[in-house]
């Protein structure tokens, strides 16, 4: 069975396409014009286990708001459509990954219940055009398209790109141990029966 899902999408501020492969190797094709998010996305795939290729052409000129929000939008949407029925997946991740001086926890519920909780130190800022902020903004579009939960705790860090990179790294991790598929699981893993 496959689970992958393309998707485009234009407004007068973006436009994105991307695909992604839930099952394949961690190879990235991915060019947004933000070469700092870019080498984000780059370490989810790898850590995760995805392929995915993603094209994004946005108002850079304006701000990066426009290009990294939407590209979290397609993306979760994406997510959502190459999981299909959801059925056998273990539903949830959980991954603690360091970076030199950083230590960053994300968690994972690929429930249909979207929301975010964002524990990032609001000491930290390096003043680059991608900050933490900005990366808030991507994790919030990508789970509310993507109808999952997710819980990211950046610990500690002196160094605000060691902390994304491990929040990025830690979230492929967390994602690909939700979207294995587990034998045990007949249909969906709820007590309702359905997610």
């Amino acid at each position: 069975m496959a689970r992958d899902a393309r998707l485009s999408r234009k407004t007068k501020e973006t436009q994105i396409e991307i695909q992604l492969d839930l099952d394949g190797t961690g190879k990235a094709d991915i060019f947004t014009g933000i070469a700092f998010f870019d080498h984000m996305l780059t370490a989810f795939c790898v850590h995760g286990f995805f392929d995915l290729k993603i094209l994004a052409k946005g108002d850079l000129a304006v701000d990066l708001h426009h290009t990294v929000e939407d590209t979290g939008l397609v993306l979760g949407q994406v997510l959502f459509n190459a999981l299909g029925d959801k059925k056998g997946i273990q539903r949830f991740g959980s991954n603690c990954v360091p970076m030199d001086e950083a230590l960053s926890c994300v968690t994972i519920d690929l429930s249909n219940r979207p929301y975010l909780v964002y524990n990032f130190p609001d000491n930290l800022r390096s003043g680059t055009a991608f900050d933490a902020f900005l990366a808030k903004e991507f994790f919030q579009a990508f789970c509310t398209e993507g109808r999952f939960n997710l819980h990211i705790n950046a610990h500690y860090g002196t160094n605000e790109h060691h902390m994304l990179e491990s929040v990025f790294k830690a979230m492929g991790r967390s994602l690909h141990q939700a979207t294995r598929i587990d034998d045990k699981i007949p249909g969906t893993l709820s007590s309702k029966g359905s997610l």
